[in-house]
């Protein structure tokens, strides 16, 4: 059997190879009589690196341009922070790390890290060769490098992720509710214009009589959807990728965007609410773990995802840059609470800006919780509604010209001879 390692000789410099043994004790202690302390060991061909499932398979590419999942993220900063909490030193944790992992890719990151710790490399420089870590991270490890609490510095990471996965999870749940219900709307029309609809035109054209006006306009409906369903296809995707490009291409179009959802009744208050949560809790991590406020300021600015709030923390930014305290220039912006500006300014003037941050993250969170909840009843009795006029119409649209069919045909037995 033939194994790779990666060792320290007498100089404590390092060594790549391979050697053959029966076992992996028995390489070590071939490696040991050649003066060399083993540092890695990975057995060639083993059953290990090999994918156990097509889910475990590496699909090809840079692994270095390749993103890593939210939930993977929480996982490796959680347990890389628990064993170093433990007294294990960061190499083996790594390697425990990679042992441990089924994902072949993630295995590869994780111990091409790993062969760089051995190389000089600090764990954050290596970081940054790997797009799947986001500079936030890179940034509280770096400090936790410089201060020697890397551990405090992981777990601060797993913080951030956690929280941030709430958030989203709860930003999807409150804005995916009123999506379901207004295409449940949009289903039960084409499902009365296109299949039950039909049905009662051959029965309606049977008699002469002049249909009323909302059947006819319905039938309209009906006849388009149903001759016509590809050319509406064509228009909503056109008008989403329309939309997108515009979104994209023109700053402008994407600015005025942003702040027409920050206006849009109950949907507004959450967007805005959910973006200073966010800038908060990363603020507040940033800085206690050291990292300068204006370098804070920049990191968490990016992760806000609406970019009208995004621009007026970077107006902030500008102004503190300058020599302005963070309260008054957040003071000069609408979008920022004056409660947030005042709970700022206490924490600047007592030194526990952090302190202060954490609270108001944990604020943002709950009215966004809250106003989540205002969303979802409101929207609850709002849809019903809809969803019931727009039936009762259709309803209504079919039963219509059934009184005119019974004149006919009343006024047709009467003019039978007796």
């Amino acid at each position: 059997m033939k194994y790779k390692y990666v060792a320290l000789n007498a100089r404590n410099q390092k060594k790549e190879g391979a050697v053959e043994a029966e076992t992996q004790s028995e390489a070590i202690n071939i490696l040991r009589e050649k003066g060399l302390i083993v540092q890695d060991l990975t057995e060639l061909g083993s059953s290990s690196d090999e994918p156990t499932s097509i889910w475990q398979m590496d699909l090809g590419g840079d692994i270095h341009s390749k993103k890593i999942k939210p939930k993977k993220l929480l996982m490796i900063m959680s347990q890389l922070g628990m064993m170093m909490k433990a007294g294990i030193n960061l190499s083996l944790s790594m390697q425990i790390m990679i042992d441990s992992e089924k994902d072949v890719s993630m295995r590869k990151i994780l111990r091409e890290m790993n062969e760089n710790l051995y190389s000089g490399f600090t764990l954050s420089q290596s970081m940054k060769n790997f797009a799947g870590f986001p500079p936030i991270y890179i940034s509280i490890v770096e400090a936790g490098e410089a201060n020697g609490r890397l551990d405090d510095a992981f777990e601060q990471c797993a913080l951030i992720c956690k929280k941030d996965m709430a958030l989203s999870s709860k930003i999807r749940g409150a804005l995916g509710y009123p999506i379901f219900l207004m295409v449940l709307v949009v289903a039960v029309v084409i499902i009365l214009t296109v299949f039950v609809l039909p049905t009662f035109k051959d029965v309606y054209s049977s008699f002469d009589a002049e249909l009323p006006g909302l059947t006819q306009a319905m039938m309209g409906l009906s006849d388009f959807l149903i001759g016509y369903w590809w050319l509406l296809i064509i228009i909503v995707v056109g008008l989403v990728f329309g939309f997108r490009t515009l979104k994209k291409s023109n700053a402008d179009f994407a600015m005025m965007w942003a702040k027409f959802m920050l206006k849009i009744p109950l949907v507004g208050p959450i967007i805005r609410q959910s973006s200073l949560a966010r800038f908060c809790r990363l603020m507040s991590t940033l800085t206690d773990a050291g990292i300068p406020i204006h370098r804070a300021m920049g990191l968490a600015r990016d992760v806000v995802p609406n970019i009208f709030v995004r621009e007026k923390v970077q107006a902030v930014l500008d102004d503190v840059q300058i020599g302005v305290t963070i309260h008054d220039a957040m003071a000069k912006h609408p979008v920022f609470d004056p409660i947030l500006v005042s709970m700022i300014r206490v924490g600047e003037e007592s030194g526990m800006l952090g302190d202060s941050l954490h609270k108001m993250a944990d604020l943002f969170e709950n009215q966004t919780d809250e106003s989540t909840q205002r969303l979802t009843d409101a929207m609850t009795p709002i849809m019903t509604v809809i969803i019931g006029v727009v039936v009762a119409t259709l309803v209504i649209s079919m039963i219509l010209p059934m009184f005119g069919m019974y004149d006919i045909v009343g006024s047709s037995s009467n003019s039978k001879p007796k």
